[in-house]
This record gives structure tokens, sequence and C-alpha cells, in this order.
């Protein structure tokens, strides 16, 4: 009798999870940890800091810590005096700027105020694919939800299946993808995760076989598929 090893075993198992994105890819309430949703009191339509944005960082009465043009890195990170590491990407100036100042207050500075502002932005694209009339490449200002994005597209065809619709997204260098129900987000079943520069949608059960082959093909086999 022919032994299987356990490599391809799982090589199986993640070819037949391509049959089925909801067998490897967060979905329902779970997708919504990888994709969320606009936080409660965001103001829609704010910008959103996106990698390679150039800011500057003004901490009053503390000049050593205030930094001009300061260049987010391409995973969306910047390096802060003292607090070391801060995740810019996706946060607006003023959520950035609150962040820092907590940061700063919890182990140096009473009550510190702290400005960020965008002195420089570099153009953010969202790529939707698959079953949609016009799939390409958009751009973005702010930070538009799933449906938003959809409708630049000029909305999923008539054998789209909408219960199909995958997000991937690079967070922290890595790769993530949540499946999501477009159907019930348009019933209000479901809210309707925000979008970041450089996420790609996919939508369609045979785009979405697609994507999982080529990460096949580029990716670990240990990579399973809720982060990569």
């Amino acid at each position: 009798m022919m032994r299987v090893g356990p490599v391809v075993l799982l090589a199986m198992g993640l070819l037949s999870a391509c049959q089925s994105p909801r067998a490897g890819l967060p979905h329902g309430p779970d997708a919504y940890a990888v994709i969320p949703p606009p936080a409660a009191g965001t103001t829609r339509g704010a910008y959103r800091i996106g990698p390679l944005d150039v800011l500057a960082i003004a901490v009053f009465q503390e000049p050593e810590l205030s930094q001009r043009d300061v260049q987010v890195d391409a995973s969306g990170n910047l390096l802060m005096p003292l607090v070391g590491t801060v995740q810019a990407r996706g946060k607006t100036a003023h959520q950035l700027s609150r962040e820092i100042a907590a940061q700063l207050g919890a182990r140096y500075l009473v009550d510190p105020q702290v400005t960020v502002s965008v002195t420089a932005s570099v153009s953010q694209q969202v790529t939707v694919e698959g079953n949609v009339t016009m799939p390409g490449v958009y751009d973005i200002t702010g930070a538009p939800t799933l449906l938003e994005a959809l409708a630049r597209a000029r909305s999923p065809t008539r054998v789209a299946r909408l219960q199909e619709v995958v997000v991937f997204r690079t967070i922290n260098g890595r790769r993530a993808g949540a499946v999501f129900d477009v159907a019930a987000i348009r019933n209000g079943r479901a809210p309707d995760p925000e979008l970041l520069g450089g996420d790609v949608v996919v939508v369609g059960f045979d785009a979405v076989k697609g994507a999982f082959r080529d990460f096949l093909t580029t990716a670990p086999l240990v990579s399973a598929f809720r982060t990569f």
C-alpha cells in the first residue's frame, strides 16, 4: 500500500480548500477581526495614512522628540523616539497623534501634546477583480468600504457569488485574507468592512479559486490561509 507523506497530505488539503474559501479563510464574525468595519465615531472620508506617506510629528515643548519629513515605511510603520515602532497605516492623523501621545504619556511625559500632519501623500489604490462589471485598479482617498469599492467597479455581475467575496491585505509584512457575504452587508445583516490602500478584492467563486492557486504557487505550504 502506498504511503502518503504529511507534506503531500497538507498540499492536498490546501488544494481542496480552494474549492471553498470558507474552509481556509476566516468568514462570518471572524472575518471582521482581519478586515474590520469603520471604528465608531470615525469621520468618513478622513484621509488614512498609507505606506511611503511623509509626516510631520510635533510634540509640544519637546523639540528633541519632534520630527519633520518622517516617511512611513512600506509595511506602514514609522519609528518614533522613545516609543519605537508605531503602526501608522490605516490611521488618520488625529488617531496617530492620540496613539503617540498615549505611549509617550504612559512612560515618559506628563500630558504630552502631539500633532501629526501629512506633508506628502502617495496615491493609494484598491484592486477589484473577478466577477465585477469593470475590474481594475482604483485610486482611493480616505478609507472606502467594501460596498463603495464594488460600486467603483460597477458592482458584481449577475453570476457573481456574493457570499464568496474575499479581501486580501498585507498586515505587518504578511498577507492575510477574509471572506465576506456582500448580500448580508447590503441587507444590513453584517457590517461593511473598511478597505485600505493596497487591498485586493476578489469577487466570485472562480476568481477566488484562481487567487488561491496563485497563493499556493508562491507561499510555503505551512502558511495556511488566515495569515500568510
